[in-house]
């Protein structure tokens, strides 16, 4: 067993360690490039930005780095769901009444589509890998990125979706366990409304026994003790993303970097409340007064819109009992002021201790 994997090789880099892509804001260029550079695959969380926007992050990313870098892109987009609208905002109003912004009445709720503009960026600037949420790409598309090189990542939450996704043509895949923050890849939630639950441990080696691509554990996984027990699973590699979260490269927000460092392993719920879609993060606030009215969310995309105001005006007043404070499970795992690099560089030092005491045992 050792750390130059044949993950390593395919996607050419020299560790074996993915940076998850975080929509939204805590990923960055720069930490998407301070991964690549220190020799893992930084990702750029993309699926809520303008396809311009990614453009220019792109070629940003390249004047930080020559290694190979990816882009995630939500796959999965339903037309917004505006039946319930108004019963919605009505709740939301409560929230909008204790952070003193404008209470919405429109019962209508639009959220722009760009999924097609923003892959057809990715295929003209010819970025290395493409990663996707909530599905596989559509097969022309996944045709169209092959016929010019570029590799391509499904995150899956089961053994079907593992072997959909190598059906459909990609490089590898991203096995993310229950513990892993955020939103994960689980790709239809009609008859799982919070998502597929299977933890890391139980979810790579059944995935990596029906594959025949490479496997990268994600979910609870923050150090090199975590990257040498998804060798052993079988996997290829790890993703890390709530690890990179308090790095100096991070754009979390620095009041949900602070809750984070001054939370535990229990302080995190899976949710569908900010979004419409199951993520896990840390409780707050807003999970406890909607959890208390007995209101469905509207499904995503629609009540990501409807919530974004909220969420931008917490952010602006430093409020985090009304941010989303997307999270994985290994809290206590987590150091402030590290920088990208020295966190890549430390998980590939001790993940070399141990597996040398292995092979010495």
């Amino acid at each position: 067993m050792h750390l130059n994997t044949a993950l390593c090789r395919i996607f050419d880099i020299r560790y074996p360690i993915f940076l998850a892509g975080m929509a939204g804001g805590p990923g960055t260029v720069r930490l998407t490039a301070a991964v690549s550079h220190a020799g893992g695959l930084g990702t750029l969380g993309a699926a809520y930005m303008e396809p311009e926007a990614i453009r220019t992050a792109i070629r940003d990313i390249r004047k930080l780095t020559n290694a190979p870098f990816g882009v995630n892109l939500f796959v999965t987009r339903a037309p917004d769901d505006n039946t319930r609208t108004r019963e919605v905002q009505l709740e939301l109003n409560v929230m909008r009444a204790k952070l003193g912004i404008p209470q919405i009445v429109a019962e209508e709720v639009t959220t722009p589509d760009h999924f097609e503009q923003q892959f057809a960026v990715l295929l003209e600037e010819r970025v290395p890998v493409i990663s996707t949420a909530f599905g596989v790409l559509p097969a022309h598309m996944t045709e169209a990125a092959k016929a010019v090189g570029i590799r391509i990542v499904t995150m899956v939450t089961t053994v079907e979706e593992a072997i959909l996704a190598e059906q459909a043509g990609c490089d590898a895949i991203v096995a993310q366990g229950s513990e892993a923050g955020g939103h994960r890849g689980t790709f239809d939630i009609t008859n799982r409304p919070m998502g597929a639950n299977i933890g890391t441990m139980a979810l790579v080696p059944q995935i990596v026994a029906h594959v025949g691509i490479p496997v990268i554990a994600a979910g609870g996984i923050m150090d090199g003790r975590g990257l040498v027990a998804a060798l052993v699973l079988g996997a290829q590699g790890i993703q890390m993303g709530t690890r990179f979260l308090t790095s100096i490269e991070s754009g979390a927000h620095l009041a949900y970097q602070q809750k984070l460092l001054a939370s535990t392993e229990e302080s995190t719920v899976i949710t569908n409340v900010f979004s419409g879609r199951p993520a896990r993060g840390i409780v707050n606030e807003f999970i406890h007064v909607w959890d208390g009215n007995g209101v469905q969310p509207l499904p995503f995309p629609t009540q990501n819109t409807a919530t974004r105001d909220i969420r931008n005006a917490a952010a602006q007043q430093d409020n985090t009992d009304y941010m989303s404070l997307w999270s994985g499970q290994g809290l206590r795992l987590l150091t402030a002021g590290q920088s990208a690099e020295s966190i890549v560089e430390e998980t590939i030092q001790q993940a070399q201790v141990i597996l040398s005491q292995i092979k010495n045992a």
